[in-house]
């Protein structure tokens, strides 16, 4: 790589001041807002299952239907491991990972060929045959009832979950911070360069040497690894897992949490996940019978004005 084009992944890697402002303020939410603590708890786990997204569509250009197929694994393993091995959730946490990632290495090379439509195909068949799997296997995971009344370790040996949830949410956000650090530092690396030459043009990227296949099995990876861990967060925090964690809707919200914070740009997961969860439970709470109306207006608006002019809606009729 040119001195050039290294010199712009160190301005790129550095941390902004905007950026510890953030999560200073992330961290200070159950504190201020008590009686809140599940939902922050919630959106950093969405917003991490969003951010993994984000590294095989944003970056690596991989289109998905299927991501909940490694959320709901981590989900079940973790589960499982809780209930047979051991209750550690950190344990759980790095077990729930590596099962994801196996998952993840043997179903990327799914999707090494073909076209955007087959991709979509097959990662939301390997979803759903996890799906039916969950459901068939009852004697494993509980078939629809699901598996219930886990009851897993304290955080560090020192901190119960509680019912507030504040503990779920301080642990939910340390794993997306250290998880968001090392996706950022990955991105920023030459190893992220190359994903967005092969994402921009992948012929052109072959041309010039970059071994796409190798580039793109790594990444889809460590992302069904992050997706794995939010699901094992999920389990870990809640006390169960269901067959709604295999469902087609948590692809699809995840997507949409992209679509409305932006994909290739890390913190478009976070800020998507944010708004698309306060929305939910806004709107819901104002009519539970059509929330998913208003929330698909507010996205069709969102992609017809864009999300810079929505922000500025003196400028939705200027001419461009």
């Amino acid at each position: 790589m040119s001195a050039g084009g290294q010199g712009d992944l160190l301005r790129a890697s550095r941390i902004q001041p905007w950026e510890p402002v953030v999560w200073l303020l992330a961290f200070a939410a159950p504190l201020l807002f008590p009686s809140h603590a599940l939902m922050v708890n919630e959106i950093a786990i969405f917003a991490l299952f969003a951010m993994s997204l984000d590294l095989v569509l944003g970056y690596g250009g991989i289109v998905s239907l299927g991501h909940a197929a490694f959320f709901g694994l981590g989900a079940y393993v973790s589960a499982l491991f809780c209930k047979h091995v051991n209750p550690d959730p950190h344990l759980g946490l790095l077990v729930s990972m590596g099962a994801a990632a196996l998952l993840g290495l043997a179903a990327s090379f799914t999707v090494l060929r073909g076209s955007d439509l087959t991709r979509l195909m097959v990662t939301l068949g390997v979803a759903l045959i996890l799906l039916e799997l969950a459901n068939k296997l009852d004697w494993l995971t509980g078939g629809t009832d699901g598996i219930q009344g886990l009851m897993f370790s304290p955080v560090l040996g020192r901190f119960e979950f509680d019912l507030a949830g504040r503990t779920a949410s301080y642990y939910s956000l340390t794993v997306l911070l250290v998880l968001f650090l090392l996706a950022r530092r990955i991105v920023h690396s030459p190893f992220g360069a190359t994903l967005q030459a092969i994402r921009d043009n992948r012929l052109r990227a072959m041309a010039i040497g970059v071994p796409v296949h190798a580039r793109l099995v790594a990444i889809y990876t460590v992302a069904a690894a992050m997706a794995g861990a939010a699901g094992a967060l999920f389990t870990q925090t809640s006390g169960f897992a269901s067959l709604d964690v295999f469902e087609f809707h948590r692809s699809a919200d995840t997507l949409l949490m992209l679509v409305i914070g932006g994909v290739g740009w890390l913190y478009g997961g976070l800020a998507g996940a944010v708004v698309f969860k306060l929305m939910q439970d806004w709107i819901s709470g104002i009519t539970q019978q059509y929330w998913g109306f208003w929330l698909g207006l507010f996205l069709v608006v969102l992609v017809l004005v864009g999300r810079e002019r929505l922000l500025k809606p003196w400028t939705w009729w200027r001419k461009s």
